[in-house]
């Protein structure tokens, strides 16, 4: 969940409802592979309902991801296929938006493109961070600094955080017809 209320805490209202309105609500039975290792896939993903465990070939199953979570998003920026493969656990629910639609979006509106990116940039710098403190870079052991805790999200991103969640609850009842 983590990963949408950094993006959509960063997008604008009309924003996250065009996203919604570009994309399509798909269903996926458990067992379904969504995203395949090494393959090149022409979508992003919003994990509406349901899990998705992200496997790497030859290692196994590294996360499981829940509604909140999105997927595809390093492959729309590098063009790369992915890195691990993206194996449904349950029944799961979706939103689906091609990369092309993002692509010629980001193409005509500048000011959506800007915020896009940077909801990117700042989601992938938190991982980022997160991954070195999980290898043990950069510990601090001093609670007065004014350092992030391991896991605290940064104060830019807690600001939005209320949006973001009201965001996502929007999508939820508009693409889930709750």
């Amino acid at each position: 969940m983590r990963k949408v209320l950094i993006i959509l805490g960063q997008l604008w209202d009309e924003d996250v409802e065009w996203l919604a309105g570009a994309g399509r609500r798909l269903h996926f039975a458990s067992g379904k592979p969504l995203i395949e290792q090494g393959v090149q896939t022409a979508n992003i993903y919003l994990i509406l309902n349901g899990h998705i465990g992200v496997v790497l070939r030859g290692v196994g199953e590294i996360a499981l991801l829940g509604p909140g979570e999105i997927l595809g998003e390093m492959s729309l920026i590098d063009s790369r296929p992915p890195s691990a493969s993206a194996i449904c656990k349950t029944e799961v629910v979706v939103l689906e938006v091609s990369k092309s639609a993002i692509v010629q979006k980001l193409e005509m509106d500048v000011g959506f493109a800007a915020r896009f990116y940077k909801a990117l940039a700042t989601f992938l710098s938190e991982r980022m961070r997160g991954t070195v403190q999980r290898l043990g870079y950069g510990v601090s052991g001093d609670l007065d600094s004014d350092e992030e805790l391991k896991g605290e999200l940064n104060a830019a991103i807690l600001d939005n955080l209320h949006l973001a969640g009201g965001r996502f609850d929007r999508i939820i009842k508009r693409l889930m017809d709750v």
